[in-house]
């Protein structure tokens, strides 16, 4: 665990809970200002991982490195750097966001009186700061829980679902804010969704969860170009086709499928090559045909090969 440019790194990060493997030997890498899109199921393990990371449950294997810290009390210090959002935050429903606010930021030792204005500001819900918690929409209730989490001056936010249960319209204001943050104030922003879709237009690194294991890490631009258009191809000896592909037209940039399944990106001016490929070679042809993956597509495919 020493890539300097990590916030998080984990290795072989495993949580047992009686025979049960809430997470199975993980590995994971965090860049520093990137924003980390944890995609997993329910179940699959992404609330115990931040939990870990923030010190709520102790890990049954396996350590982390938070910045430079690799164990107690170092991780106690750094966690400080963290603001974060596991679960409802416990709003009183009588007070208003103000009252809210203070109440944690002086329960939390924060200076400064004048933050918290300046957090509901900064979430834009300046002009509800005399709203009570119980007249708030769900979307004003998860923004009111993101400016708790930014009273410290955190350098890595930790989100668990965070727009889980909005509508289209909040998740774009809650998306739109987490990127003007990441941007504008270099925050490193860890964030879990069980919907791909709620990350593709925010995430810039991916990590692929199913059932406790890390089944895959990938950049954003890497996953895009494996999605997007691509030919499909089925042949009745695929891996001797693969083989081919690489030795005659010099591919090396596609996927074999469990099934055999072949998934060439992007399209060429000339499809005909895949099947003459085929036929001068003897091997039978069966589909050829160009079509779209879309992210969830991938990863459904991702998760069925690690159950397989």
């Amino acid at each position: 665990m020493n890539d300097g440019n990590a916030i998080i790194q984990t290795r072989q990060l495993t949580k047992q809970y009686g025979q049960a493997l809430a997470l199975d030997h993980v590995d994971l890498s965090i860049p520093k200002g990137s924003i980390y899109g944890l995609v997993g199921n329910n179940g699959a393990g992404k609330t115990t991982l931040l939990k870990i990371l923030l010190g709520q449950v102790f890990p049954s294997f396996g350590g982390f490195r938070l910045w430079e810290a690799q164990e107690e009390p170092a991780w106690r210090k750094n966690r400080r750097r963290c603001g974060a959002i596991i679960e409802a935050p416990g709003f009183f429903p009588h007070m208003t966001a103000v009252q809210n606010l203070e109440y944690y930021r002086i329960q939390r030792g924060i200076p400064g009186k004048e933050k918290v204005m300046e957090k509901l500001e900064e979430v834009g819900l300046g002009d509800a700061a005399r709203k009570k918690f119980r007249q708030m929409s769900l979307g004003m209730k998860q923004r009111l829980g993101l400016a708790l989490a930014l009273l410290g001056e955190p350098e890595l936010l930790l989100l668990d679902e965070p727009i889980n249960g909005l509508d289209p319209a909040g998740i774009m204001e809650i998306r739109a804010l987490l990127q003007k943050l990441n941007r504008e104030k270099r925050i490193t922003i860890l964030i879990s969704s069980h919907i791909l879709a709620e990350l593709e237009n925010m995430a810039t690194d991916y990590g692929f969860l199913n059932r406790g294991k890390m089944i895959q890490q990938i950049s954003a631009k890497r996953l895009h170009e494996l999605c997007g258009i691509y030919m499909q191809i089925r042949v009745t000896e695929p891996e001797r086709y693969a083989a081919l592909l690489e030795r005659e037209l010099h591919l090396t940039d596609y996927k074999v499928l469990p099934d055999g399944t072949i998934h060439i990106p992007g399209v060429p001016e000339d499809v005909t090559v895949y099947g003459k490929l085929a036929v001068e070679q003897g091997i039978g042809l069966l589909a050829l045909e160009r079509r779209e993956m879309h992210l969830e597509d991938y990863y459904m495919h991702l998760t069925e090969r690690a159950e397989q």
